[in-house]
């Protein structure tokens, strides 16, 4: 096959835009791109590579011939129309929460367990994990693989991107009004902006303080164990990725001012005493990971810099845990809506292509 019929859904997006930004990058064999969105969104036009394309109206849109359809359009959206896709012949990469926790669903990340690919053709559906889990689970994989690990403690520090394109315009507002002297914003964070949250879903709580010269620790609903929703996908999401229903994780996901890239503190308990550098000769060897780890200033990734529309997983600050004989800490940071969540989906569909072929 010369080319392949890629839909992307929810092509106006944070997420969707970017997408159409890496299928042109990296030359996906695309032979038509249809540019799918909600009917407010009829009439405009969006970039793929040096072509402009107009929106279609995902209600009315005919999946017939479409290969690959690129979902990012939020958890009801996909509920409603990914089987629809799927019951015409498309092979569905959705990026919301829609799918993820499904049994005959696989939730994919190519460096880590590209062998659940498999599955995908039971329902024709494969899921996109949330950003935070997807360069998670990049930078545990080496270390899972060689060592073995008993129990991950993980901190997020996570963009504003990932709340979707209101959110930022909202933290730009906000800011500016408190350096004007304005004051600390009284409203709340929005929550009914038309794009989906740019990480499947977490859209902010309607109480949460606003962002902006502030650390906020609360992403999604509360759940009844006291931790957010955001939190405990990163525990059902790993363990699914890994394969490893007893897997012990806690998360703390905590909202902070940046736009682009998300930030991870993680701290794990190993299966045996690692040294650093035989860790860091792992990082180093593995798929999608960049290691910056000096003891330095500068000597570390940072969100803004380094992993802002870059499509790696950066490592540092990595150092055995003077705390545990067998514990490990590092740092991660990579760019959530790229990494996090474009690049993931066109990586999964790369793979399918590649399958097929060798088939």
């Amino acid at each position: 096959m010369n080319g392949y019929n890629v839909a992307v859904v929810g092509a106006t997006g944070l997420v969707g835009e970017t997408m159409m930004q890496i299928l042109a990058q990296r030359e996906f064999p695309v032979d038509q791109l249809h540019a799918v969105a909600s009917e407010r969104s009829v009439g405009k036009t969006v970039e793929f590579g040096e072509r402009q394309v107009a929106v279609q109206a995902l209600n009315d849109f005919d999946f017939s011939g479409v290969h690959f359809a690129l979902f990012s359009a939020g958890a009801g959206t996909a509920i409603e129309h990914a089987p629809r896709a799927a019951a015409r012949g498309a092979i569905v990469i959705d990026n919301s929460s829609a799918f993820r926790y499904d049994d005959d669903v696989p939730l994919v990340v190519p460096e880590v367990n590209p062998s659940a690919l498999a599955e995908c053709r039971a329902r024709g559906i494969v899921a996109n994990p949330n950003c935070s889990t997807i360069q998670l689970v990049v930078a545990l994989k080496p270390l899972y693989d060689a060592i073995g690990i008993d129990r991950i403690s993980v901190a997020t520090y996570q963009a504003v991107s990932g709340a979707g394109r209101r959110a930022m315009e909202d933290l730009v507002r906000h800011t500016a009004d408190m350096m004007a002297g304005k004051g600390r914003p009284e409203e709340p964070a929005e929550d009914g902006e038309a794009e989906p949250p740019a990480n499947g879903g977490q859209l902010p709580a309607a109480s949460a303080p606003s962002a902006a010269f502030n650390a906020v620790p609360h992403i999604d609903d509360f759940q009844a164990n006291g931790y957010t929703k955001e939190e405990m996908k990163m525990v059902w999401e790993t363990r699914k990725i890994l394969g490893d229903e007893e897997l012990r994780i806690s998360a703390t996901a905590v909202r902070v001012p940046v736009f682009f890239g998300h930030s991870e503190v993680v701290n794990v308990e190993l299966k045996r005493k690692v040294a650093v550098e035989e860790a860091l000769t792992l990082f180093r060897a593995a798929r999608g990971v960049v290691v910056m780890s000096q003891d330095r200033a500068g000597g570390y990734p940072t969100p803004g810099i380094d992993a802002s529309r870059s499509d790696a997983v950066f490592v540092g600050r990595v150092r055995e845990d003077i705390s545990h004989d067998q514990g490990l800490s590092f740092w991660v940071v990579a760019d959530n809506v790229r990494k996090g969540a474009a690049l993931n989906a066109v990586q999964i569909a790369e793979l399918l292509i590649r399958d097929d072929a060798s088939a």
